[in-house]
Formats: structure tokens, sequence, C-alpha cells
């Protein structure tokens, strides 16, 4: 006889031997479902291999349970026969929780019981009192006058225009009121990161040249609202990956991301829903070489993991119920507890590899770009001049400070083709690209300008060509970069640089700390790469 299968809330230990281990179960189950059951003389396998009860047996596990599981739970312990074996049946329900077994806190995973950091036991505490306490419904020191009212009144109209509320823009105090971001007549943290401008969060954005943290193409922070920010992290995102062009008989053609963007803005967005606002650390995104990460210092929900949402078996944890709702009004979130699961089958959709990983201070969503920058694919181009959707909508002079993608429009845009693709806005600017395979691929064709050969057309040597492909990456690399990242020394670097200038295929625009370099692409180079288009 199969006396069951271990779960969540059922426990099996073949003998009191495994008592310290089956006090530690009860403390997992009571804080994830508030009661459950524990046998022992079960194998783990559900199979009966009987115990034996002496005496004291039943007094020594209530003992052990008095005595090491807080706060106290009473459990019901009785001698149960199975198979015409001795066993001994623990039944317990609780509702204090946290519970903790030997002074620690644990929580129920699938038939583990996983112990809590203590910042999972902060959350885990947080969670429990949510829409009580959470930071977002908290007072702010920003006052009604801080909000910008065009702000507010735009975020009205189009939460109008998408049928989520139905009243209109009158004043700020009135309209905060309605949206219920006001307490004892002071905004409320969510109001205040919404629809105030001033930096009051920050976001760090960066690109590395292979697939390891390690050496910066692109190093980035920016600072502003919540939508400010949940823009520039989708523009920044979609400047820096590749894209695919499509024709299908029609004028306009059509670009497919590596990453369906979608996923992208769902990732963003959920960062900043979940994110824990009381930690010092920043949201973040990050392009590797292979991959993109979306990262947000907010522990996942305690006892559920990514795949749980996936298959629709978690429950909707809002860690800052307004800005969620917030969010949920100009519908930059669909229904609550789903992100995970759209940007999963968004991913299967495009044949994208993603991965939602937890870490002990926050939470990462990985997309694997299908080819690794540097590694060749003509079917992939490097665009530009990237178009956000309506996400964190921001004023048009809204800027990523240091980006370095204008310069670079401004100062390779009359090259190869008429066109936005490949050369004639340059390469773009946070891609991570290969020294030697960087490639421009001219729209229609599709056929690969690479610009190392560009260097080769005019008789440049090899450590020049990648100089220029360098430059054309970044046009802020300074001399110490170019040769920490070809290897050479800072003088080799230097000769090599003066011999570019002089044949006027790059020139210094501005002042050696704040300046930037310009490639020039020879006219030879140009014709040759239009006529291959």
């Amino acid at each position: 006889m199969i006396v069951g299968k271990e779960s969540e809330k059922l426990e099996f230990k073949k003998s009191t031997a495994e008592l310290r281990e089956g006090v530690i179960s009860m403390a997992a189950i009571l804080n994830k479902h508030g009661g459950g059951e524990l046998y022992f003389g079960v194998h783990n396998n559900g199979t009966p291999v009987g115990q034996e009860i002496g005496a004291d047996t039943l007094r020594d596990i209530s003992q052990a349970v008095s005595n090491h599981l807080e706060p106290k739970v009473y459990p019901k312990i009785s001698e149960a026969i199975i198979d015409h074996l001795r066993c001994i049946h623990v039944e317990f329900t609780g509702d204090r929780s946290p519970y903790l077994a030997y002074g620690r806190a644990y929580i129920r995973v699938a038939d583990e019981d996983k112990q809590m950091s203590s910042a999972a036991l902060e959350d885990y505490i947080l969670r429990k009192h949510m829409g009580k306490d959470s930071w977002d419904s908290e007072p702010s020191n920003k006052t009604i006058d801080d909000v910008d009212e065009e702000v507010l009144r735009r975020y009205i109209e189009r939460a109008n225009n998408v049928g989520r509320i139905d009243f209109p823009y009158t004043a700020k105090v009135d309209t905060l009121t309605r949206l219920d971001l006001l307490r004892d007549g002071k905004l409320k943290n969510a109001a205040a990161v919404w629809f105030c401008g001033e930096s009051l969060l920050e976001l760090q954005m960066a690109i590395f040249a292979t697939h390891e943290r390690l050496t910066f193409l692109d190093i980035n922070r920016a600072g502003g609202s919540i939508m400010q920010m949940m823009g520039i992290a989708e523009r920044y995102v979609g400047n820096n990956i590749r894209y695919r062009v499509e024709f299908d008989g029609s004028i306009e053609r059509k670009e497919i991301p590596e990453i369906p963007i979608f996923a992208v803005r769902e990732a963003i967005i959920n960062s900043y829903c979940h994110r824990d606002f009381k930690s010092s650390q920043n949201n973040e995104v990050v392009v590797y070489s292979d991959r993109v990460e979306i990262y947000n210092p907010g522990t996942f929900p305690l006892g559920y993991t990514p795949q749980d949402f996936i298959d629709g078996n978690g429950s909707s944890i809002k860690r800052n119920p307004q800005l969620a709702q917030l969010m949920y009004y100009v519908k930059d979130i669909e229904s609550f507890g789903t992100g995970i699961k759209r940007i999963s089958n968004e991913c299967i959709d495009a044949g994208i590899k993603v991965e939602f990983e937890i870490r002990k201070m926050g939470f990462a969503v990985i997309f694997y770009r299908p080819f690794p920058a540097g590694v060749h694919d003509a079917g992939y181009l490097n665009i530009v001049d990237y178009k956000d959707h309506d996400i964190g909508k921001t004023d048009e002079n809204d800027t990523i400070n240091g980006t370095i993608n204008d310069t670079i429009k401004d100062t390779v845009n009359d090259g190869v083709n008429t066109d936005r693709v490949g050369v004639n806005n340059g390469v773009n600017a946070g891609s991570i690209l290969d020294e030697e395979t960087v490639s421009t691929a001219a729209v229609g064709a599709n056929v690969g300008v690479n610009v190392a050969t560009v260097g080769a057309n005019v008789g440049v040597n090899d450590t020049q060509n990648k100089i220029l492909v360098l430059l054309t990456t970044n046009p802020r690399f300074t001399a110490q970069q170019l040769s920490d990242h070809l290897g050479i020394t800072k003088r080799r670097i230097e000769s090599n640089v003066k011999a570019l200038r002089e044949l006027n295929l790059i020139e210094r625009k501005g002042s050696d700390k704040n300046g930037h370099w310009v490639v020039n692409l020879p006219e030879k180079a140009k014709k040759s790469a239009g006529e291959q288009a």
C-alpha cells in the first residue's frame, strides 16, 4: 500500500531518527500553507516501513515540536496502522506565521524545505501585511505642488482611452484623490515616483564586449520617474540589439528584432512593478554579446518558482499594489500575475530562449540572443533609431545621458545607403560587435559591408582596421580603452591613431576629456558599398 506522494502539505520520514527534519518540515509547510501532515514510519516514496513506538515516543515528538517550533503549535499526534505496520501520524495547523524551526525560517517548495535568507524572511513578513504598510502606500516627502500636472493629465487621458477609468481630469487634488494617491493629505510614494519629474529613481545600463561582466563598451545611468525609466530602458535595449529585415510586397519593410520587444517591455514593466523600493540597489539593463538581462532588486515571491507562474499556478502577489494599479489603468499590465507567462509565451513563439533567475537580492529575466554579437549572420542588421511604443512616453527631448547614438548618426549618416540600416547611420552605438566582423549589411540584398574592409580599401594595416571598427562602435573610446580592448600597448595605439588622422580617416571633435571621434568613410568605400546594395 502506498500512503501517497510527498507534496507541499505532506511529508514522510522513515523514523523518529529524523525528528529534527520533521519539525523543520512542519515549519516550512506552516509558512506556505498554514497546515499539513507528517508521517513517521513511511519511506519518502510513500511506502510504509514501520516505526518502533515506545512509551515515550509520542511525547518525545510533542516535546520536540513544543521546544523547537515557534510560535507554538499544538499538533494532533497519533499512532496509525498502515499495511499492518505501526506508524505515527502528525496533523498540524497554525495561522501565526512566520514559523521558525530551531531558530530558522523555512518555506515549502514542492516537497522540499528551503531555508529563508534574512532578506527572504523580511520579504515574507512584508507580503503577509501587504496593502497595509506597503512602500508605495506610505506618505512621501513630496507635496501636491511637486506633481507635474501635464503628466497627470496625459495619464488620465491615456487611462480613459484604454477604457480602464471613466472620469476626466479636473484638478490635481481631485484626480489624485480618485486614484487613491493621497494619504492624510500627503502624496503617497506611488504618486511621487510616477508623477513627480525629479530623479527619484535611477536606472543603470551597460554593454559588455563579451558574455562576461568585464570589458565595458558602454555604461550609463539615468534618473527620473518610473514612466521615464521604463521608456529609457526599452529604448536602450531596442537600440542595442539587431533586427532582421523582411519584405512582404508593401512599401514598408518589416524589421524583426532578434529578441521580441513585447517580451522585453513586459520584463521592464514587471521589474518596476515588483522591485523593492527600500533597497539601495537600482534596476539594471545589461547587454552582453550573447544575452540581455533585465534585473530588479526585489526578491521573488517566497515559496514559488517562475515555472509556477508559467504554468498558471502562481497567485498574484503584489509587492507594490498601488503602482500595479496605476500600471493596470493605462494597460502597461494586462492582468495581475501573468507577466512571466506572457514573456515566456512570446519568446516561445519567437524561438528565443529565456530564463527567469531568482537571485539572493533580486530577480532577473535573461533573453538569449540567437546569434551572439560578433558571429556574422547576414540576416541581422544594426538599427540605431529604435522607436518605442506607449511604454513610459516622455518628452521628445529626453535622452539617456552619455549615450552615443546621436553622435554616430550625426557623424556617419551620409554613407552607404539613404536608408537607415547599416553604415549610413553608423554601427549601433552600443551593440557588442566582433573586432573583425562588424557587419553593416545594406538594405535589400542583405549584403554585408564589413567596416573592417573599408580601411583595407585605402591601405591601412590590420591594427588600424580594428581601431576603425572600435571607434565606429564607440566614438568615445580613449587610447587606454583601445589598448585594453586590442591587447597592445597604448603607445602603439597612439601611433596608429596618428596615422589614421593623417589619412583623414578619423578626426577628433571636442576636448580630449569630453570629445569624441568621427570616422570618415572614404568616397571609394561608399561607392563600393552602394554598388553592392
